[in-house]
């Protein structure tokens, strides 16, 4: 099991994830059901692919009998945009703040010596745009991991 195929956000607002996604960050997607009302929506992206589906939905469908708590708390985890120049994340922050993204922390010189920053979509999921001098990047656009 060396793969990671799908990750799903359980969201609060389907159409107000869509024209955030969509609209404002350019991401290619396909709609299952009415855009008024979706039943779900998969990201069409190079690499692991990303779907929305209804937050309450998501959690009766993980336990129905006892759905996990839905918060607004912070979950731990971070979706990661890797850039390939200090330029294009803050091209990146530009597009997020424009769509409307929450910007937590503006790209910055980060301890492990890129550069790197934090914003937040409207559901709240954290997103971190950075740039490494050392990275590469395979034919799909795909980092590739090391070790030094």
């Amino acid at each position: 099991m060396n793969r990671l195929n799908l990750i799903t956000l359980g969201v609060k607002d389907m159409v107000k994830s869509l024209r955030f996604y969509r609209d404002g960050l350019g991401f290619e997607v396909v709609v299952h059901g009415d855009e008024t009302n979706p039943d779900v929506i998969f990201f069409n992206n190079g690499g692991t692919k990303i779907s929305l589906f209804p937050i309450e939905n998501l959690a009766k469908d993980i336990d129905e009998s006892n759905p996990p708590a839905v918060t607004d708390g912070f979950s731990g985890i971070a979706l990661a945009y890797n850039g390939k120049s200090k330029e294009e994340v803050d091209e990146v922050f530009a597009l997020a703040e424009k769509a409307g993204a929450k910007i937590v922390k503006k790209p910055e010189v980060v301890f492990w010596g890129g550069y790197s920053g934090y914003f937040q979509d409207p559901n709240g999921f954290y997103w971190e745009v950075a740039f490494g001098e050392d990275w590469a990047f395979d034919e799909n656009d795909m980092l590739i991991v090391t070790e030094n």
